[in-house]
């Protein structure tokens, strides 16, 4: 309990309480109260491996002590005022069910779930079945039943705290046993349902999780028509300020969306103008918890209305003034297209978005270019042969940016050229490719290890697709340049610098490697 006590002398002190344990076995029991001081509050540490042997330590203190031992430790934290308590007896009772099996705490749970003394009791005991689904995930199926009767009178708690943490354990309950177990729900969806139409804030954001993630467990017919009910809730809470309520709000539509039985024109007509209008702002692109869950969003909404629907709303945002905004249009375009392809965007769009991804990558400034390179090189490659009219100009700003002052904007350049090489020799650009592969050769001399690394990758991928014969300049001219650079240490171009070279003629391989040393 030292607070000067460093990580590695923690670890070692607590392996000696499990040896220890085993040791003693049930001669433990006068110091489990002792032992849990020490113990629980590496269950809520914020290094995972802590966490985990806390878990150890506890389900090996259970299996040595017992139930009884485990409970009567245990019982006087239950309505602890302190919330700090409560949080990390709950913790540890989950780990002592894991140990020992549900079945044997379900008659401590139920009494502690009704208790009439205190509401802190009550929301500890419901909590702990929130843990219990979170630690043993679809282990909890057998018990599902047992387990949302114990605490499905929280939802009528006169106490709010007490609804949000039942609603939530609700929650846990239907993503523990998905795709399985909606018999278990049935006594709770009437309340449930009563509870979205008169609660607001924490309160209705928790009922709203726990329906999103019952929806997906019902069958096709009976999930359309509770998403049609829900959705209108949905959409009033779109305008909510409270970020955590729109990153629920989110997961919901997802969830709705994504279910069978949700039809594309509902989705259409419904969901897709309210959701743009409130979602999609630039406000949503500085919180990277926001950015994440929109985007997944997004692409789920996709998976059922199609590509044109979802980039025909958004492509035009490719050049916004916003960096960060703009970046969340392009990996979200590149979802979709990836998952989806292209067969479905008209020549409108198609004009569109070639202008727009060509804008957003030019004028980004920020150093995370992965998402730009990544959603150029997904829109180019679905698109394939219908690029080629294009091919010129993507070329062009490639060789501009080439002789940029910014090592990572060469560096990204290059990178481009190898994710779109393939689409170049489909629309049998080889000519273009030859001219690329002169003005790669010409930046051989780049001073940074990591540019350098990325033009040798390109030459590399022209060489693949356009074959030794065709390439220019000619290998016998590219070889000598390449000796050098196998010389340098540094990992990456040594790596690129040997792959290029295989397959190469082997008198031209052998004078190239007798040069290289």
């Amino acid at each position: 309990m030292q607070p000067t006590l460093e990580d590695q002398e923690r670890h070692l002190l607590v392996k000696v309480i499990d040896r220890v344990l085993y040791k003693l076995d049930e001669l433990v029991r006068p110091f489990v109260h002792k032992i849990l001081v020490v113990i629980e509050p590496l269950l809520i540490d914020e290094d995972y491996y802590a966490r985990v042997e806390g878990r150890e330590i506890i389900s090996n203190l259970s299996k040595a002590a017992g139930l009884a031992t485990m409970i009567a430790a245990m019982r006087p934290n239950i309505d602890n005022i302190d919330e700090y308590v409560r949080n990390t007896t709950t913790r540890a009772f989950s780990v002592v069910a894991s140990a020992l099996g549900i079945p044997a705490l379900l008659p401590f749970l139920k009494a502690v779930c009704q208790s009439k003394k205190s509401w802190q009791a009550r929301h500890t005991g419901i909590k702990i079945v929130l843990q219990i689904a979170i630690l043993i995930g679809c282990a909890v199926l057998p018990h599902l039943r047992s387990l949302v009767e114990i605490i499905e009178h929280g939802l009528d708690d006169e106490n709010q705290k007490v609804r949000t943490i039942t609603a939530l354990s609700l929650a846990a309950l239907a993503e523990a046993s998905a795709p399985y177990g909606i018999e278990s729900f049935d006594s709770v969806l009437k309340p449930l349902w009563k509870g979205i139409r008169s609660h607001r804030g924490k309160v209705l954001a928790a009922f709203l999780k726990a329906i999103g993630f019952i929806i997906p467990l019902m069958d096709a017919i009976y999930a359309s028509y509770y998403t049609k009910e829900v959705m209108f809730i949905l959409i009033r809470e779109f305008q909510s300020p409270d970020e955590e309520m729109k990153k629920i709000v989110l997961k919901v539509v997802k969830q709705c969306v994504s279910t069978e039985g949700v039809e594309a024109d509902y989705i259409r007509s419904d969901i897709l103008p309210e959701f743009f209008k409130n979602f999609w702002v630039r406000r949503m692109a500085l919180d990277r918890r926001n950015y994440r869950q929109l985007v997944e969003t997004t692409v789920e909404i996709a998976n059922k209305v199609g590509v044109a629907d979802i980039v025909g709303r958004i492509v035009e945002d490719l050049k916004d003034e916003s960096e960060p905004y703009r970046r969340m249009v392009m990996e979200t375009i590149e979802k979709v297209v990836t998952n989806l392809g292209a067969s479905d965007i008209d020549a409108r769009l198609e004009e569109l978005l070639i202008d727009g991804i060509l804008y957003a990558f030019q004028e980004q400034t920020s150093d995370d270019a992965n998402v730009m390179l990544n959603g150029f090189g997904a829109v180019v490659n679905a698109l394939g042969e219908r690029v080629k009219p294009y091919l010129p100009q993507i070329c062009g700003t490639i060789k501009w940016r080439l002789n940029n002052k910014s090592a990572k904007v060469r560096q990204q350049a290059a990178d481009l050229i190898s994710r779109i090489a393939v689409v170049m020799k489909q629309c049998q650009e080889e000519q273009l490719m030859g001219h690329l592969g002169v003005v790669l050769y010409e930046y051989l001399g780049e001073e940074y290890p990591e540019v350098l690394g990325s033009i040798l990758g390109a030459l590399k991928a022209i060489v693949n697709v356009i074959g030794m014969t065709k390439m220019t300049p000619p290998i016998k001219d590219l070889l000598p340049r390449l000796t050098p650079i196998l010389k340098n240490r540094h990992e990456k171009f040594k790596r690129t610098a040997l792959i290029l070279s295989v397959g190469l003629p082997i008198m031209e391989l052998n004078s190239f490697l007798r040069g290289s040393g």
